[in-house]
């Protein structure tokens, strides 16, 4: 999958996870763009493939209906032509800096293209700080006040969710911004050091037009260093430059004799190749390999976009192509199910997994009556097992964590597990009492993390189904990536 699909695809999701009275995009317009490309790719066709034509029709029929989705691609879209202006921009004024300093004398130990190594050497460090930061951390770090403001200029000011509102505008916004991270990077970083280069170059050529028509001496002067010190600092500085090029480094006696206390300095060509060369071996050579690395990644990236699949809402979406329904067993833990509840369920079921997908329910596993579950009601081909537990229940490790525990034991590895916790009792029983739910919401989650799983709170008496399903969905990725 490529960019641009990808990037179409995050947006149908969008549009998809919120709820379909509020958008222009309805159940029957999801289930005509799964059919309508499983029908054009066919059965054999890639998850991605299927995937990425799904989202192009979504986005024809969405574009006609919402003014918006045309807006919002167009927002998050990589404007190529900035980077190449601000290159141009960095050359130009590179060369329109006065990178000789002042008058027609060069003090060796102050010149601006001094300047320019040391700012190059900190953000060599910079880089390598980061890096090292990204071996032993598991949390990116984001870019840099410099990378964004520029992300910003050349994404456009349309990539903000406050002017274009909407919680598709947000939802997509923000999934892309996270999933296009390291591509964003590496774009900026080319940018970045291309106009490094480009400033270089038009500093160096600036130089050298200006010693076509002036004559410039070199020199140095210091209030505390001595000659010997001066040969110490410009010979680690300028050595390399002075292998390379043949030209001759003075002795201390040499440099004795260009302080400008002393005389006049010396013709400062040579100074100036030396400093040339310089600039070459340790601005222009790392930062064109630096470049050239965030460009392989762009390339990369833009024709391989790595958007992960195997999360739950794109695994729904591929049991239509491959034919494969979902098969889901509830397993209610210490909680019998009524009718309004089993009828809600069912409706979640049903829309996130597909109206294909096999569900049926299992008998209630009464409280301490962990060790009973019957392991072949997850045999059999079961692809989702879903317990269920009750809002109005304490959490006990001992207990639901154990009934958890025998589940994980009991069904198969490649079977997935969506924790529910039923929420229609307890607001039936404190309906206005925010506080209390919260509290009670907090300590599922604090057994439930422990057992690196997460839950769909839902009322499943009076779903509000585009949340359930988006609940459920992010339960089932935290689910699969704890066991990744």
């Amino acid at each position: 999958m490529d960019e641009v699909a990808a990037r179409e695809t995050l947006l149908v999701r969008a549009y998809e996870a919120e709820p379909s009275a509020q958008s222009a995009w309805s159940e029957e317009d999801r289930a005509w763009a799964t059919q309508a490309a499983a029908e054009v790719e066919g059965e054999q066709a890639a998850d991605d493939r299927f995937l990425a034509r799904r989202s192009a029709l979504a986005i024809e029929r969405l574009a006609s209906r919402d003014k918006q989705v045309r807006h919002l691609l167009r927002g998050v879209t990589w404007r190529p032509w900035v980077a190449w202006a601000l290159a141009l921009l960095a050359l130009v004024a590179g060369f329109a800096a006065d990178a000789l300093g002042t008058g027609r004398r060069i003090n060796l130990l102050a010149p601006p293209l001094l300047g320019l190594l040391l700012w190059n050497l900190f953000v060599y460090l910079l880089l390598l700080g980061r890096g090292v930061h990204g071996l032993f951390s598991r949390h990116r770090r984001g870019p840099g006040p410099l990378a964004r403001t520029l992300g910003r200029f050349v994404h456009g000011a349309s990539a903000t969710p406050g002017r274009r509102g909407g919680v598709p505008a947000a939802e997509f916004l923000t999934d892309w911004a996270q999933a296009s991270a390291r591509l964003t990077a590496a774009r900026i970083g080319r940018v970045l050091h291309v106009g490094a280069i480009g400033f270089a170059l038009g500093a160096l050529g600036g130089i050298y037009l200006r010693g076509l028509a002036f004559e410039y001496r070199a020199g140095w002067e210091s209030t505390f260093l001595n000659a010997g010190a001066v040969k110490a600092l410009l010979g680690a500085a300028l050595g390399p430059a002075a292998a390379l090029t043949g030209i001759a480094l003075p002795g201390e006696s040499g440099y004795a004799a260009l302080r400008f206390s002393a005389g006049p300095g010396a013709i400062a060509a040579p100074w100036l190749h030396l400093y040339a060369v310089t600039v070459a071996l340790f601005v222009l050579a790392p930062r064109l390999l630096l470049a050239l690395g965030d460009h392989w990644v762009e390339a990369r990236q833009t024709t391989r976009f790595p958007l992960r699949l195997d999360e739950a809402y794109f695994k729904r979406l591929t049991r239509v192509l491959h034919g494969t329904p979902a098969t889901v067993r509830v397993v209610p833990y210490s909680y019998q199910l009524s009718p309004a509840a089993t009828l809600g369920l069912q409706e979640l079921l049903t829309r996130t997994f597909g109206r294909r997908a096999s569900v049926s329910v299992a008998s209630s596993v009464a409280f301490g009556d962990e060790e009973s579950l019957d392991a072949r009601a997850l045999a059999g081909g079961v692809t989702i097992v879903a317990p269920v537990f009750a809002l109005t229940a304490t959490p006990e490790l001992e207990n639901h964590g154990r009934f958890l525990d025998r589940l994980a034991e009991a069904a198969d590895d490649s079977a997935q597990v969506a924790v529910i916790v039923d929420e229609s009792g307890f607001r039936r029983q404190f309906p206005s009492e925010a506080g209390r739910h919260a509290e009670r919401r907090a300590l599922w989650q604090r057994l439930l993390g422990g057992k690196k799983c997460a839950a769909a709170f839902v009322d499943l008496e009076q779903p509000d189904l585009p949340a359930a399903e988006a609940a459920l969905e992010a339960a089932l990725d935290a689910a699969g990536a704890a066991r990744r």
